[in-house]
């Protein structure tokens, strides 16, 4: 068997510019790994690849043993691997249940037909998934705010309810694009005891993040990309230690943290 997620001699080339080189990576059932490096490492390119938004020029992505090579962005979703993104990408103009009403939408059985007709069934799931909805703001902390604006909360609440409705999905495997971006230390670390309750329900989470405090103190792992390619592969205590990652981020004046 292979772990849940395995990447293997991955490829991604913008015309002559080679962004990411023969990456192969593994994510485990139920751990969290993250993925580290400088500015313009690769790491958002590898999770574009890894979930339909980008073709690989080369290498073989598993999920589960299917091959995702060549699906699309739904179809990857639909498989149990679902993604947030380093921008806020929330509906602005609809209220943060609509949003996670709108993520339950890959739940939906109800056909077009059933809908046009009325069927009782459409009724029923439409309860069911606004009650499910309303579950899942509640375990974001984000009741309170169902009937307000998305555009209208705090930066750090859009993020939550950006998880909410990658949560929505039900993801097998949860990927996570600098998720505590803009937030302060405080958000931060509200941020952490969610992604560990995350974690509880058995997801298993992929994390790209800059926040060095953040990547020490959840994940299992840790990659770290320059350049595109994996220059360290370990436990925190190892990637902190290692001198090829201090050196790749010197540049940007990160500092490793340590526990």
């Amino acid at each position: 068997m292979r772990a849940m997620l395995a990447v293997e001699n991955l490829s991604v080339r913008f015309g002559g510019l080679l962004a990411i080189e023969n990456l192969s990576l593994e994510v485990r059932e139920g751990e969290v790994l993250s993925l580290i490096g400088p500015n313009g490492a690769g790491k958002t390119t590898a999770f574009n690849a890894i979930t339909g938004y980008l073709a690989p020029s080369a290498g073989e992505i598993f999920f589960k043993d299917k091959k995702l090579n060549d699906l699309r962005p739904h179809q990857v979703a639909a498989q149990g691997l679902v993604r947030t993104f380093q921008k806020t990408s929330v509906f602005g103009g609809r209220s943060a249940l609509d949003n996670v009403l709108i993520g339950l939408e890959l739940r939906a059985t109800q056909t077009p037909l059933e809908i046009l007709l009325g069927m009782p069934k459409v009724a029923r799931e439409e309860r069911e998934l606004a009650a499910e909805a309303e579950r899942i703001l509640i375990f974001v902390n984000l009741k309170n705010r169902k009937h307000e604006l998305a555009a209208a909360l705090p930066y750090g609440e859009q993020r939550l309810l950006e998880v909410a409705i990658a949560l929505a999905a039900k993801p097998k495997l949860l990927l996570l694009d600098e998720p505590v971006s803009g937030m302060n230390p405080s958000e931060t670390a509200s941020f952490m005891a969610k992604l560990a309750e995350i974690r509880a329900l058995g997801i298993t989470v992929l994390l790209v993040e800059h926040d060095m405090k953040m990547v020490m103190g959840v994940s299992d792992r840790v990659v770290c990309l320059s350049q595109g390619r994996i220059i360290a592969n370990g436990t925190p205590a190892e990637i902190q230690r290692d001198p090829e990652v201090i050196r790749a981020y010197l540049g940007e004046r990160h500092k490793i943290a340590r526990r």
